[in-house]
């Protein structure tokens, strides 16, 4: 079997699932992957066959997206071409991984997709939002990568096609501790706007997972790191709670470990908005906006006694099967 993975790289959630399921993928037959967009800070530890600049995000200095620049980099000529130029009909399976170049190509070849992923779960009505709709955002969830069947990953089963979600092996056999650090992954924060609120608690250690720091090293109480997968894995398994975005995969893995978890949504994106949400109704805090009492709702959150429910890990060679039965069954 041939099969086509379709990668949106706006983050780096969809890339570490993506390496996850790769050897699993392998037992069914040759894979190919294709990666949309340039927002990941991850390296690849798969195979790239295809790529495209694709639709890209874009941050304000603290915590929001930069709409502007986001509209001003998207090219839809080159979005046409790329649709046209992918060989979708060399495979017998088109997985998507909420990319909208390869929706698109499978409309313009007539190919089938299953869509496959966190996005996919918000074709369920009865996946958690946030109390105030937004129209705009329910339509780019529903329609941005669309394909004729759905297999959704979520926190919990809204629906029968929603599965858990995808839990790397480093987190699965990891024996986890407290040694009192929270670590920090917070993309769409420069380091400017938080710095102060974490040295203003000198009791508490910060791992900082940042974008543009080269090497690890410690000013105070916060240590700096490089995005990469090694150290930020042993970081949230050592680690007493994680102060993280609005995101699926990191929260996801922190509450499978039985971490703390504090979340800041990015302002302005729906799906984390609707992630929020989901958690606020799992007793995860959520901070819509960071202000001068930060370092206090911080403090508080770790005083907290807080008790989150277990989340389950997917069983990948079950979901591949029903995902492959899915795909090769009429709707």
């Amino acid at each position: 079997m041939k099969i086509f993975y379709a990668i949106q790289a706006t983050g780096n959630g969809h890339i570490s699932r993506a390496t996850q399921l790769y050897p699993y993928l392998l037992k069914h037959g040759s894979v190919d992957f294709f990666l949309s967009g340039n927002n990941a800070s991850l390296s690849p530890g798969i195979p790239i066959k295809f790529k495209s600049n694709g639709c890209s995000l874009h941050y304000s200095k603290c915590g929001g997206l930069d709409y502007w620049n986001i509209l001003k980099n998207i090219q839809p000529r080159q979005v046409y071409k790329d649709a046209d130029s992918l060989p979708l009909k060399d495979y017998d399976v088109i997985i998507n991984d909420f990319d909208a170049i390869t929706s698109l190509a499978c409309k313009m070849q007539k190919i089938p997709s299953v869509q496959f992923g966190h996005q996919a779960s918000f074709i369920s009505p009865n996946t958690p939002r946030p109390e105030n709709k937004s129209f705009m955002g329910e339509m780019i969830l529903k329609h941005y990568a669309n394909a004729p069947k759905n297999i959704g990953l979520h926190f919990e089963k809204y629906a029968d096609f929603i599965r858990p979600p995808i839990i790397k092996d480093q987190i699965l056999e990891a024996n986890p501790k407290n040694l009192k650090h929270i670590t920090v992954y917070l993309p769409s924060f420069d380091k400017d706007c938080l710095q102060k609120a974490f040295h203003t608690l000198h009791e508490v250690h910060f791992d900082w997972f940042l974008s543009g720091v080269t090497h690890q090293h410690r000013i105070g109480n916060i240590t700096y790191y490089p995005v990469n997968q090694k150290d930020f894995n042993q970081s949230l398994i050592n680690c007493e709670g994680i102060i993280t975005g609005g995101g699926f995969e990191t929260p996801a893995e922190a509450l499978y470990l039985g971490k703390k978890v504090l979340s800041i949504p990015i302002r302005n994106h729906y799906e984390q908005e609707c992630n929020a949400a989901a958690l606020q109704k799992m007793g995860v805090p959520v901070v819509y906006d960071v202000d001068k009492n930060f370092s206090d709702t911080i403090a508080d959150w770790l005083n907290a006694t807080l008790l989150y429910p277990k989340i389950e890990a997917n069983n990948i060679p079950e979901t591949l099967e029903y995902l492959f039965d899915t795909y090769n069954n009429p709707i």
